[in-house]
């Protein structure tokens, strides 16, 4: 699960990582008192307006705006309000802006890069660190692989005192910076484990230039990233209330509230599966072949007419979908029973475009049998005797 900036900042702020002043907004008049608030709290005229969606590319799409007066904060969020934020994560359909966060402006001396997440190779949490913040990581991964600063974290204990502050010196902070970056660090790794997230960026972390109250700068967060373990969300009342649905997937939601695992892709030939694995070496094997997957779909275990009914239903909703492939494996269920689901579901469904069955496992001939009996009343359906012969059939059919 993803959250918004304005809650990802009220996050970080109640774990004691400092944050500038900031209100979150509906409305352009609200726009206009929210800066007035924020400015006077901090002592300057400078704000920023930012778009609150579930995408990155908000600056160069122009959903990051600088302002210094009310109007134009009230401006701002007008125009963010009113069109749709068009960025190269949201594809050209873009994305509605239905929040808008107006922040206090801070003076930056320097930018930097902080995040946790999950290193699969050695199984333990990381912390991963840039002096080259600011920017998206992908961008300093390829550019200058040296400047990103990799601290793996001790999976009981934690990250520890003297890692933070190492890391703080690598990253080039100095006096009484370094202290508060060491305190930073720490907090946002509490923080993760206590809220069984799956990631957790910062970018950028900021240094402010020296100032009287801080000879050596403020190490300040200003803009946040978080996702959260799916699984881990029932111990969490609190982030489960951070959802927004209007910001996710329409047809994943209708999958969840089904009882599937769904994503959409961008493929054209969509996939219905039971098993996780399954489905990975599905849509791998349609791209070996020279398609593109539109989905993930695992249906589950059971793989029960109902359910698959409805998966039919929602990879259909999809107007880029030409095709489908579905690959089952029946363990303990019959293969028999399957294809007769499968077949009593693309009859209620409707097929309009092919559809192309592999089954294996329990009593997979019959299976098979009954699905190439079935297609006289349904013309689009073709049984496959292997996954490769699966994924070829679909492949040829949509073209």
């Amino acid at each position: 699960m993803k959250i918004h900036e304005y809650q990802a900042r009220d996050l970080l702020a109640s774990f004691g990582i400092p944050v500038p002043a900031a209100r979150v907004v509906t409305t352009a008049h609200e726009a206009d008192d929210a800066y007035h608030t924020v400015t006077k709290d901090a002592g300057t005229d400078l704000a920023v307006v930012k778009a609150q969606v579930h995408a990155g590319g908000r600056g160069k799409a122009g959903f990051v705006k600088l302002v210094r007066s009310a109007q134009e904060a009230r401006d701002a969020a007008e125009f963010m309000l009113t069109n749709k934020m068009v960025s190269v994560q949201t594809g050209p359909e873009g994305l509605d802006v239905t929040r808008v966060l107006v922040a206090a402006g801070v003076d930056i001396a320097h930018e930097f890069y902080l995040a946790i997440t999950t290193d699969r190779e050695t199984r333990r949490n990381v912390m991963i660190a840039s002096a080259e913040g600011g920017v998206e990581i992908e961008q300093v991964a390829e550019s200058n692989p040296k400047a990103i600063i990799k601290e793996p974290i001790h999976p009981l204990i934690g990250l520890q005192q003297h890692q933070a502050r190492r890391l703080a010196f690598q990253l080039g902070f100095k006096g009484k910076a370094v202290g508060q970056a060491t305190k930073l660090m720490i907090k946002l790794d509490q923080l993760f484990r206590a809220k069984d997230c799956a990631l957790a960026e910062i970018n950028p972390l900021i240094l402010t230039p020296p100032s009287d109250a801080h000879p050596d700068g403020e190490v300040l967060a200003i803009d946040a990233k978080f996702q959260f373990d799916d699984n881990g969300l029932f111990r969490h009342k609190d982030v489960q209330a951070f959802r927004d649905p209007a910001d996710e997937d329409p047809s994943e939601l209708r999958a969840e509230h089904a009882g599937l695992s769904f994503i959409k892709l961008d493929g054209n030939i969509g996939c219905l599966v039971n098993g996780a694995g399954l489905a990975m070496a599905t849509m791998d094997t349609i791209k070996h072949h020279g398609g593109e997957p539109a989905n993930f779909l695992d249906v589950g275990g059971g793989a029960s007419q109902e359910a698959v009914t409805e998966a039919f239903r929602i990879i259909l909703s999809d107007p880029n979908v030409n095709g489908i492939m579905v690959n089952i494996f029946g363990g303990i269920m019959d293969c028999a029973r399957i294809a007769g689901g499968i077949v009593a579901a693309a009859k209620e469904v409707g097929f309009k475009v092919p559809l192309v069955v592999r089954l294996e496992g329990n009593n997979a001939e019959n299976g098979r049998k009954a699905l190439e009996a079935a297609a006289g009343e349904l013309p689009t359906l073709q049984a496959a005797t292997d996954l490769t012969d699966a994924a070829q059939k679909v492949v040829a059919a949509v073209g």
